[in-house]
């Protein structure tokens, strides 16, 4: 990078302002939700946009020539919706002491509890300089907007650490993600189960699809708009119970199946003919992504059979080391799925409020350290009998 104290500073209000291949060079090909495509694809669909409370205030750290150097997908949010890190009890507190928390400034990829880099440095010598000058960069701007806080969602730890030596406040929680430990077959991962469990998933995949349900997978060339219309009626129901609307548009989909199709992993459950249910999943390098479910029928345990256990066996036929399957979701853990630390880093602006939350989370650290130790102790695996 050169002389640090040379690098400049901006924000940008859009996608469309970065050029994709400096963007997806600094975010580098493991995790999809990084991607240019896919951020931009937000924008352009109408899903993350200031008018449903997603302002990009994307940050660009430029050389003098003008070279990205790194960035973080930032936005100016008026709300908390779609962040899967939950700090509306901050926000109700700080206002009955009298404080505004809102609007906040956010880095995260907009409805995407997956852990991966914020801090987006191009690689190189100077990338650790270059992720602290973001993070410090965050920090300020937060300031000369005069919002409460700028606030990192789902980092990595590395990045964590760093932001916690930076004087960003520290958080943790969890999620459940199943490992590939060299598995040839879903049979080799049955075998390292207790026998107990063992016939509970095989009981579980045999129910699943009774009633004459099929599979299928569709990805790449082969989706087509049939394929996003019927997911996007089960997205719709999922949706409009969860979170009283959907956060994504249905042209997202389209776009999504456009311009990323070698990432999207599309399981279909059909009978008779017809479509009855669905997950996505995004593909990184190493890594399946387990996004959205939904259906128009319910059979027991088919929820289970398409989200958690077609994507083991997706991921042990392409050599995938991991599948994370969405946030929270204890019922997870008797499915091979072990919980793992997600992080997340907070600048707040007001000292007396940040004292408080300062408090509050060295308690949660630990009582979220505690509850992946006591529930490791409860995974299906024979070792653990």
């Amino acid at each position: 990078m050169g002389d640090s104290e040379k690098a400049v500073i901006s924000i940008r209000p859009a996608m469309s302002e970065f050029d994709a291949a400096e963007w997806d060079a600094c975010a580098g090909p493991e995790n999809p939700f990084l991607r240019h495509a896919f951020l931009q694809a937000l924008e352009e669909s109408g899903s993350a946009r200031p008018e449903t409370g997603w302002a990009p205030h994307h940050l660009a750290l430029e050389d003098e020539a003008g070279t990205l150097l790194g960035a973080v997908p930032m936005y100016l949010k008026s709300h908390s919706q779609g962040e899967y890190i939950f700090d509306h009890q901050w926000a109700a507190a700080y206002e009955r002491a009298g404080g505004e928390y809102y609007p906040k400034l956010l880095a995260a990829v907009p409805f995407t509890p997956v852990t991966g880099r914020r801090l987006l440095a191009r690689p190189g010598p100077m990338a650790e300089a270059v992720r602290g000058h973001l993070l410090d960069g965050a920090a300020e701007v937060a300031r000369r907007l005069g919002v409460s806080s700028a606030n990192i969602n789902f980092l990595t730890e590395p990045e964590w650490k760093l932001a916690g030596n930076r004087g960003w406040l520290q958080r943790m929680d969890q999620q459940f993600h199943w490992e590939n430990r060299g598995y040839g077959s879903f049979d080799d991962f049955l075998d390292d189960l207790s026998s107990r469990k063992r016939k509970t998933l095989k009981r579980e995949r045999r129910q699943a699809l009774e009633n004459g349900i099929e599979v299928e997978f569709v990805s790449g060339s082969d989706l087509a708009e049939r394929h996003w219309d019927a997911f996007w009626e089960f997205y719709q129901d999922t949706g409009s119970r969860k979170w009283g609307r959907p956060y994504l548009t249905r042209r997202f989909f389209s776009m999504l199946g456009e311009r990323m199709p070698e990432a999207v992993v599309l399981i279909l459950a059909k009978r008779e003919g017809r479509y009855i249910a669905g997950a996505l999943n995004l593909k990184g390098t190493e890594t399946l992504y387990g996004r959205y479910w939904g259906c128009v029928e319910d059979h027991p345990f088919l929820h289970f059979e398409i989200c958690y256990y077609q994507a083991i066996d997706y991921a042990i036929e392409n050599g995938l080391k991991h599948v994370e399957a969405g946030a929270q979701g204890g019922h997870k853990l008797a499915r091979g799925y072990v919980p793992k630390p997600t992080y997340s880093a907070h600048w707040i602006i007001d000292p007396n409020f940040r004292r408080a939350v300062e408090n509050y989370l060295e308690s949660e650290r630990r009582y979220v350290a505690e509850e992946i130790d006591e529930l490791g102790d409860y995974a299906p695996f024979r070792k653990a009998e």
